[in-house]
């Protein structure tokens, strides 16, 4: 299906908005909120380990934990949002991610730990496509690039930001205060959506056969891509900080600086995700991805070699900010215009998709680390993968 045509006639049926702003504070404020859940362990593991008596290939399963819900929630989450409309959606979802957080603050066993990121997880699924796809319900098409780029962006601030501040949060309340604390960020963006958000109108479009989205070819090109840009980013992001400070020591005067540069994996996404959605125009959806996947491979290679490097290592990762960011808008918005009537459903496949390589990716990277001694033979292996799907990106229509 010709994306512009689609887009066409998208425009003639969306409804005028009186606050394109509104709107965008509202999803983006969602995706910050949710997307805090998806890392807010790692910079713990330290203290999770040590109170719990957890391996790291254990603490990597919380990663695994929470993304195998989220991943289940990614088909039946849009669904829901194609028939009720994404706000709705969004309300309740938040408040699964709230009970989840405040539940693990009181945990006392590395199975209660795991049970309430695995709920947690289905909040965090349904959130993230209700969100993008209520902004194809409320937004003109010519204004989704950079609206799907900016919420884009506001996942990765939020799974960035925590990297950055859980430790902060951790040495003042301790770490189920820092639990406790995205629990609070959840609770006030779900009233500011409950209060603020316009409602979702729900298009009766023709919604195209099931079982034809699921057997997609392109659909599933464009998840590929999906696990070596968004899954990659998240499994770099679960063990930067583990990786730096093996490099750098816990010395006192090296944590603010450790955080830092550990979350800037993420954060740089909050730039590139955006800044992709304006060259998909430029370049092409093919091109840009290229660029992207090659960026990605050769940013695990440099975190593979990077030894006691600070320099290499930081390279790495302004690498893999970049190019796992770029491709974000155009994958989803791409995957509207194949199943416009399906466009949530059909976005969830894509980003079910790349959350397998997080749940496969997490856990193995701290099993082969625990087998070897360090992360070379993983982050190798990372940069392996995404070489492989460059190559199979090419063929993805450009058009």
């Amino acid at each position: 299906m010709n994306l512009k045509s689609t887009e066409t006639a998208y425009e003639t049926t969306r409804p005028a908005i009186s606050s394109e702003t509104l709107i965008l504070l509202c999803a983006c404020s969602v995706g910050f909120a949710f997307s805090c859940n998806y890392t807010n362990h790692a910079p713990l593991v330290p203290l999770l380990i040590k109170e719990f008596g957890v391996t790291k290939a254990m603490a990597g399963l919380l990663t695994t934990g929470i993304f195998l819900t989220h991943a289940l929630m990614q088909i039946p989450g849009g669904h829901l949002a194609d028939t009720y409309g994404g706000r709705r959606v969004l309300l309740g979802a938040l408040g699964v991610v709230c009970l989840g957080n405040f539940g693990i603050s009181f945990a006392t066993s590395y199975n209660q730990l795991l049970f309430w990121k695995v709920l947690t997880g289905l909040g965090t699924g349904s959130s993230f496509v209700a969100g993008a796809r209520y902004l194809t319900q409320v937004l003109p098409a010519n204004r989704l690039h950079m609206a799907q780029g900016l919420y884009g962006g506001s996942v990765l601030l939020g799974s960035g930001f925590v990297i950055f501040a859980v430790p902060r949060l951790a040495e003042a309340f301790g770490w189920p205060g820092a639990f406790i604390s995205t629990a609070l960020v959840a609770l006030s963006v779900l009233l500011l959506c409950l209060f603020a958000a316009p409602e979702a109108p729900v298009h009766k479009h023709a919604p195209g056969s099931l079982l034809a989205m699921l057997s997609h070819g392109q659909l599933w090109l464009l998840g590929l891509v999906q696990m070596a840009s968004f899954g990659l980013v998240i499994v770099v992001g679960t063990w930067t900080t583990t990786l730096l400070k093996e490099q750098l020591g816990e010395k006192p005067e090296t944590k603010l600086l450790i955080s830092f540069i550990a979350s800037l994996v993420l954060l740089i996404g909050i730039f590139s995700r955006p800044w992709g959605g304006r060259l998909v125009g430029t370049l092409g959806v093919r091109k840009l991805l290229l660029i992207s996947l090659a960026m990605n491979a050769t940013g695990c290679f440099l975190l593979a070699s990077s030894g006691s490097s600070l320099a290499v290592a930081i390279l790495g990762i302004a690498l893999l900010g970049v190019g796992c960011g770029l491709p974000y808008a155009s994958l989803f918005n791409r995957a509207v215009a194949l199943f416009p009537g399906r466009g949530g459903a059909a976005m969830g496949l894509v980003n079910m998709l790349g959350i397998v390589m997080i749940l496969v990716g997490a856990p193995l990277v701290g099993k082969i680390t625990d087998l070897t001694g360090s992360f070379t033979s993983a982050f190798v292996s990372l940069g392996i993968f995404a070489l492989i799907i460059c190559v199979v990106s090419l063929k993805i229509n450009d058009k």
